[in-house]
């Protein structure tokens, strides 16, 4: 990852037998019936990188790939330059989501991953995790369902969809994700502008503005600045269905 990261002391929620609150893989085998003693050998491989300032760069595209992050803090926007020089925003990645799992099969991050605010990491080095996991099967089967999940949202809104089944999409599916991470999921704020949002739409940020003002007209969302509550989220899931498809 880029140099100028900076680590960090283990936080509050950590010491050399607790495990961070939010920490992407830990729940996930308590649940299956390691107690924190099997842990410890994963506890020991975590970095505690940040705090990231927004717009510091995590890392480069082309980067030499050695190592995934979970975000415990703040919001990743991941992104490539395309052939003409424009930037194609990939995808956000929110607190208890891994950043750098596409990097895997090159050897190489094949995008530039950037902090839209604050952030603070846990950075596992890979070749460690994965010889982990070898002898941990529930890290391994999270490490398989992080990689299907980072494939689905990378395949969600391929489709011919309308702008308005688009941006349902987007906010339905970002208040999923909130939910499953125990957040706030009916009223929270965007961290990424809305030309951030329309590059990742494939919309043109006019169109963007104009569907969130058709939504508050429709009584469907209100928004302050950044701030959006969705005031009818079973409308705007009818409206995503074809696109979530659940």
């Amino acid at each position: 990852m880029s140099q100028g990261v900076r680590p960090f002391p283990l936080t509050a929620d950590s010491d050399d037998i607790q495990f961070c609150g939010n920490c992407v893989f830990a729940p996930w085998c308590l649940e299956n019936g390691y107690d924190v003693s099997d842990l410890a050998e994963l506890h020991v491989l975590v970095e505690h990188v940040g705090p990231i300032a927004e717009g510091e760069y995590i890392f480069r595209e082309g980067e030499s790939f050695d190592a995934i992050a979970g975000i415990r803090q703040g919001t990743v926007k991941t992104y490539v330059i395309d052939l003409n020089g424009k930037e194609q925003v990939q995808g956000f990645y929110l607190p208890g989501e891994v950043i750098g799992l596409s990097a895997i099969s090159q050897g190489r991050y094949p995008c530039n991953a950037v902090a839209l605010e604050p952030v603070q990491l846990c950075r596992f080095t890979f070749s460690r995790l994965a010889t982990l996991s070898a002898k941990l099967p529930a890290l391994q089967d999270r490490l398989f369902r992080l990689l299907s999940e980072d494939i689905g949202k990378a395949a969600l809104l391929a489709g011919d969809f309308s702008a308005a089944e688009r941006m349902a999409a987007f906010l339905v599916e970002l208040s999923r994700r909130y939910e499953a991470r125990g957040l706030p999921h009916d009223e929270f704020r965007l961290p990424m502008a809305r030309i951030d949002i329309a590059n990742y739409l494939g919309l043109a940020p006019e169109t963007v503005s104009r569907i969130i003002r058709r939504f508050q007209q429709d009584g469907l969302l209100r928004v302050q600045g950044r701030n959006v509550e969705l005031g009818a989220l079973s409308r705007l899931n009818a409206i995503a269905s074809n696109v979530l498809r659940a």
